[in-house]
């Protein structure tokens, strides 16, 4: 054990001055393609607030019932805990003195103001390609806020993690500070949302899974990865387990409302993205999203999830009186979905009240792994969009066992596949 830990200090302490000739920062301040948001925004400030909705930095920056940007939201990694910083123009606890050139560097080299090195928790990989003009439009707005005073929790991280200077190796290794380049060969609305996926948006960070080192796997891009104990579906190509099936029209539909009729609505982290970011979108922006996850290679991913449109069990149910066959052991889950869940989601998936509590289609209820089915029903949905809430409220209360019933019969109900969710899966999942 004493030798590994030494071959681990000397391999770090070598992978630390590695970084400063293998890697360096791209001077180059970098030309964004012109999205319609921006173009028609006006002021700086509106400029910047416009870029920083489209890269949802509230929602990493903000914690429940906090104050705006102030920080604090805990990341639970395997290796410990991190916590946003605040980003506000505090200039005790906050960015209040940063300088424009401090404010580039975090974005594109992941440095911070002391010189010390940021997490790629902090998604300055996917930033590095944004231009310089824009990320200092994201600045003077954040700086046009009311500053917070409040300090961010210390990380909690096991050696070697808690070693900032450390990361000199994780970024030799995985990381490449540069500006985003538009690609000749394709059009303009291409371009556009390349730049939205890549740079603001940082789609990847989510829907593409992490390799041993923790960055991103990019020979699965965007093939879907376990993000905070949810799954983030495979958004390539593939016409079997991503989006190659959804017309444009499906597609805009769920980016821009969270909701596409026959593929369920938007939960856990996509829940927020839609409700913090991608509603607020121009029409044209999420237009060029979408041209550019079209082509997107497709990829089965890890998890394949193959979509049953209209399995047995649903086809065999009416909106109010369930199959007249269901499995005895799952019986129990059933007699659960009668009594709590059945009356907003109906028998045969429909939805009563709203499109939102619609099942049919949704990749969740065709995973037999459970995984979003039991967070959903551990955490609940709340979502605004425009004027409207999209409410459901959380079963936390209901025992390890019950969930997994719960789930299992959702999944054979509205899936026509057999679960295989455990109280002690569920009991996983508790904890995140």
């Amino acid at each position: 054990m004493k030798r590994i830990l030494i071959s681990l200090v000397v391999l770090l302490l070598a992978g630390a001055g590695a970084y400063h000739y293998l890697t360096r920062s791209d001077p180059s301040p970098g030309t964004a393609p012109v999205l319609q948001g921006v173009a028609t925004a006006g002021s700086l400030i509106a400029r910047g607030a416009y870029l920083a909705r489209a890269a949802d930095c509230v929602a990493c920056h903000t914690t429940a019932g906090g104050k705006a940007f102030a920080g604090g939201l805990a990341f639970k990694l395997p290796f410990g805990t991190l916590y946003s910083s605040n980003i506000t123009s505090d200039p005790k606890t906050g960015i209040g003195n940063w300088s424009d050139d401090d404010f580039v560097r975090a974005l594109h080299d992941g440095i911070r103001h002391d010189g010390q090195r940021l997490y790629p928790a902090f998604p300055y990989t996917s930033y590095s390609l944004l231009s310089r003009d824009d990320v200092l439009a994201i600045k003077a707005y954040l700086f046009s806020l009311p500053a917070v005073e409040q300090a961010t929790p210390l990380p909690a991280l096991s050696f070697p993690f808690n070693q900032r200077w450390a990361m000199g190796l994780w970024n030799a290794a995985f990381f490449k500070s540069e500006r985003f380049v538009p690609e000749a060969a394709k059009s303009a609305q291409w371009n556009q949302g390349a730049y939205l996926a890549n740079a603001l948006a940082h789609c990847a960070e989510c829907h593409t899974p992490r390799n041993i080192g923790f960055a991103l796997d990019h020979r699965n891009a965007l093939a879907g990865a376990v993000v905070n104990g949810w799954q983030a579906p495979n958004i390539t190509a593939d016409a079997l387990y991503g989006i190659g099936k959804w017309s444009d029209e499906e597609l805009y539909q769920y980016l821009r409302f969270g909701h596409a009729a026959g593929h369920g609505s938007a939960g856990g982290p996509m829940g927020e993205a839609v409700e913090n970011s991608l509603q607020y979108l121009a029409p044209q922006d999420t237009r060029a999203l979408i041209s550019y996850l079209r082509s997107v290679p497709a990829r089965a991913g890890h998890n394949p999830v193959a979509i049953n449109p209209q399995p047995d069990s649903v086809a065999k149910s009416g909106a109010y009186a369930p199959a007249p066959t269901t499995p005895a052991g799952l019986q129990p889950g059933l007699r659960l979905f009668e009594a709590s869940c059945a009356s907003c989601h109906q028998w045969n998936g429909g939805g009563a009240q709203t499109g939102n509590a619609a099942l049919l289609g949704a990749r969740a209820v065709n995973d037999v792994s459970g995984r979003n089915v039991v967070q959903t029903i551990l955490h609940g949905a709340n979502m605004r969009i425009g004027s409207g809430e999209v409410l459901m409220p959380s079963f936390a209360s209901f025992t390890d066992d019950e969930i997994a019933q719960l789930s299992n019969y959702v999944i054979f109900q509205f899936g026509g596949k057999p679960g295989k969710v455990t109280p002690e899966t569920v009991a996983a999942q508790r904890k995140n």
